[in-house]
């Protein structure tokens, strides 16, 4: 049983989505990966549970098999 949530959990969740995309206004291609790299380490960081990055890692790849 995943011990990451899934589904819709973040107050104001369009704002922030706007927001994350202005993040990556006027950034290359290059940049933007390497923007979306640091958040993630960041994000992983104050989340801190292994299992929970784990959890998360194993949907995130999930979902990408799905579309692909």
């Amino acid at each position: 049983m995943s011990t990451v949530t899934l589904t819709a959990n973040i107050s104001g969740g369009d704002d922030f989505y706007e927001e994350l995309l202005s993040a990556h206004d006027g950034l290359t291609k290059a940049e933007s990966d390497s923007y979306n790299a640091r958040l993630i380490l960041i994000l992983a960081n104050h989340i801190g549970d292994r299992t929970v990055l784990s959890d998360a890692i194993q949907a995130a790849k999930s979902k990408a098999k799905d579309k692909g």
